[in-house]
């Protein structure tokens, strides 16, 4: 588990470090909207009763007091349920007073807030980015072709309007850094029977890739659920090539597996016969004998047997 961590911070040592933020999130100031509606409904029918109230009187100073007052309840009625707000699962709220931020609304449901403030909605749902097939030079310099996919969502709310201009094009763009770096650091295939590489370590260089996706997009306040390889092969103008290289390497492997299967039934025969006593074989004899074994284990067609007619000297 240590090796994964040094492993992982090797990785995000290119990583740009990122400001500090300026804000983190807070819950705002809100109260049930339930109890605000019915205060401004029954705010808006009393100025409403009040004007009404104020056309039928006859006294010229009554009757102005009175649609005065009237008109002055009900607009304030009306400003009173602007703070109103109704705010889904999956959503936030984030209020600013002048300018200045005053917290989160995250409980869902009608909720009131200082009419004066604005609210900016932000999904906190979990959201899927897909890269475009990317191509670039792995390791070794060979050019390929990958895409990615990662899984995230909006932890802070505060840090995602004000820290970056856009995050959602923030994340978008730090992902396509994240994978092309990723791409560079390793070869698709390594020469090097211990070396990581992008298709033969699959797990650990998507691990790789959500810990430098996390360490460049914290400071938007964003969460990296899971990131993976969608698509990974050589670039078109060498894929042949790459195909033979690969396909010459299938053969060497099978042809070493042959040969050392080959090399264990020739030892047990060699073994059984001297147990039982079967025959007794000398040097040259078993050297014949470990050659014919040999080749008819390890040829590509069905061997032609020749008899010996003779002796086994002859």
């Amino acid at each position: 588990m240590s090796n994964d961590k040094s492993d992982a911070t090797s990785v995000i040592t290119d990583v740009p470090d990122m400001p500090a933020p300026r804000v983190r999130e807070f819950t705002a100031h809100s109260i049930g909207g339930g109890l605000a509606l019915l205060l401004g409904l029954v705010g808006l029918l009393v100025g409403a009763g009040l004007i009404v109230t104020g056309g039928v009187v006859t006294g010229a100073g009554a009757k102005a007091a009175l649609i005065v007052i009237g008109i002055v309840v009900a607009i304030a009625a009306v400003l009173a349920m602007c703070g109103l707000n109704m705010v889904a699962p999956g959503e936030a709220r984030v209020v600013q007073l002048f300018g200045r931020y005053r917290g989160t609304i995250r409980e869902d449901g009608l909720r009131w807030v200082n009419p004066f403030t604005s609210r900016t909605k932000i999904s906190t749902r979990v959201r899927n980015h897909e890269t475009a097939v990317l191509k670039v030079n792995d390791a070794y310099g060979n050019p390929i072709e990958l895409a990615a996919v990662v899984v995230w969502r909006v932890e802070d709310t505060a840090q995602a309007t004000f820290e970056v201009d856009d995050f959602l094009e923030f994340v978008s763009t730090q992902t396509e850094a994240a994978v092309r770096h990723i791409a560079i650091e390793y070869p698709y295939d390594a020469h090097d029977e211990g070396g990581l590489s992008l298709r033969g370590n699959a797990e650990e260089i998507t691990e790789k890739l959500a810990f430098e996706l996390h360490a460049r997009v914290e400071a938007a306040g964003v969460q990296i659920i899971e990131s993976r390889f969608t698509h990974l092969a050589y670039a078109p103008e060498i894929a042949s090539a790459m195909l033979q290289r690969q396909q010459a390497g299938a053969v060497v492997a099978a042809r070493r597996q042959i040969v050392d299967g080959a090399v264990g039934m020739v030892e047990a025969a060699l073994a059984r016969i001297s147990e039982r006593d079967i025959v007794e074989l000398d040097d040259e004899r078993k050297a014949a004998m470990v050659s014919n074994l040999m080749v008819v284990l390890c040829g590509d067609r069905a061997p032609q047997p020749v008899l010996n007619t003779g002796t086994l000297y002859q």
